[in-house]
């Protein structure tokens, strides 16, 4: 049986390098990532140009003709040359405010002049420097704008107290994860998903019980397993 050619590994070079006139344009068939350690290197990718100053970075794609110069005479820099492909989602310039990624391009400078002494951080570094950059996938990005209309949610919930919800019940019905649904629900309602239900539980028994229903009836639609249990929610979150 005829079975397709297994990919290739990634391939990645790591190293530290000094850049002072230009040599011309050029372009590679990886992607070559730039981390500024020192002074700026003007850099020019297929016509746009930029700086690269200490803390900053780019990705160059693979087929790109770049050119470099350093501003000064002199510029020091992280150089990764990878064909890892998960770098396509990050070509161009690295996202504003990421300090950990200058932190991390420092530290494996440092280790790049003693090897001997740091093989696993030279080992990792490409596989770091990628998780440092955080690029913003499609799908983050979507769950990022995706609005959540609580009152509908609160409304499914308040239908379904005598179920057993969890945060992934919640989730799905905002079409998403369970760990994006969480964040959201702490930056949009300033608590997590569990304690926002047992707030929404609680407010609908203290609305039966004004209505004029009983306690064992408001225990019963509000999904508390007994009138007592009932009872001490209501005292334990009482005001005064």
């Amino acid at each position: 049986m005829h079975r397709p050619p297994l990919p290739l590994p990634a391939r990645h070079e790591l190293a530290v390098r000094d850049y002072g006139a230009s040599h011309g344009s050029h372009a590679h068939d990886h992607f070559q990532v730039l981390i500024g350690l020192e002074g700026v290197l003007e850099i020019e990718v297929e016509g746009r140009g930029a700086g690269i100053g200490a803390g900053d970075a780019q990705v160059v794609a693979p087929g790109d003709r770049h050119d470099f110069q350093a501003r000064a005479g002199h510029s020091r820099c992280l150089v990764l040359d990878t064909t890892q492909a998960a770098w396509a989602r990050c070509t161009g310039r690295a996202p504003a405010g990421a300090p950990q990624l200058h932190a991390l391009a420092r530290y494996l400078a440092q280790c790049m002049a003693r090897p001997e002494a740091s093989p696993l951080a030279l080992l990792h570094g490409p596989s770091l420097l990628l998780e440092a950059w955080q690029p913003e996938t499609p799908a983050a990005d979507a769950a990022r704008r995706r609005r959540i209309d609580w009152t509908a949610l609160a409304g499914w919930a308040r239908a379904r107290w005598h179920e057993p919800l969890c945060v992934a019940d919640l989730a799905g019905m905002a079409c998403l994860s369970p760990s994006q649904f969480a964040q959201r629900c702490r930056d949009e309602q300033g608590m997590g998903p569990m304690q926002w239900l047992r707030t929404l539980r609680l407010a609908h028994a203290r609305e039966l019980r004004l209505g004029g229903a009983s306690v064992a009836e408001t225990a019963r639609r509000t999904g508390y397993r007994s009138p007592s249990a009932l009872t001490a929610a209501l005292r334990e979150r009482a005001p005064g």
